[in-house]
């Protein structure tokens, strides 16, 4: 167990392009063999080649745990199939005008957070297809949670900003124990540069001694 430094298409963003839970890691069509083969070596997870709306940014089209996946509205019918056949989950389009549903959506096996943007109905389909309790929240002023908060059933890394009041929401909502983070060397849009499950955590490259050691206590890997 531990923390390992990966970068994906010579960029640290590597929770741009990518999306993990306990059991598996979608990764994007081109992504070398070597590359997909050390990240499921790492997070012990299946690789999943996929694209979202024929795109290779799967982390903001995308919002997961181990019972389903939300994906963007864009997002075609094969690419549905196939994750769907691929996984063994329940996988759905997220019916919102909103097409950033990773950005939009955290979520762990205990509970999902969800922007103030999202309606009824997009709350209520974020339930049944994660079958986890949802709440709304801002964070530091941002309606974007998902790009702010990462999680998973150990603890959750969230904007440096948060308030305390909002940390302590999340941890209800979550049932974690939650901390602000930064990745990358000062970025505290946390999701961006992370990968992380029950087993281990990868980080972009230009992630400081400091923000690893935060990570490793939070995720306790």
């Amino acid at each position: 167990m531990g923390i390992y430094m990966l970068d994906i298409y010579r960029s640290p963003n590597i929770g741009v392009f990518l999306k993990a839970n306990n059991r598996f890691i979608l990764t994007p069509k081109g992504l070398a063999q070597t590359k997909c083969s050390k990240l499921s070596i790492l997070l012990n997870v299946t690789p999943i080649r996929t694209s979202i709306a024929g795109s290779r940014l799967l982390g903001p089209l995308v919002a997961l745990n181990d019972n389903g996946i939300l994906v963007s509205k864009l997002a075609e019918d094969e690419e549905i199939r196939t994750l769907s056949r691929d996984t063994g989950l329940r996988v759905a389009r997220l019916p919102s005008k909103y097409t950033s549903v990773g950005n939009l959506i955290a979520a762990n096996n205990k509970g999902a957070v969800a922007s103030p943007l999202l309606h009824s109905e997009s709350l209520k389909t974020v339930k049944e297809i994660l079958d986890v309790p949802v709440e709304t929240l801002t964070i530091a002023g941002y309606t974007q949670v998902g790009s702010m908060v990462t999680a998973t059933d150990k603890g959750a890394a969230v904007h440096p900003k948060a308030s305390q009041k909002e940390l302590e929401r999340l941890s209800e909502i979550l049932s974690v124990e939650v901390e602000p983070a930064t990745i990358n060397g000062g970025v505290p849009f946390v999701t961006s540069g992370i990968l992380v499950n029950k087993n281990n955590a990868v980080v972009g490259s230009l992630t400081t001694g400091p923000e690893l050691m935060i990570l490793s206590r939070v995720f306790k890997v």
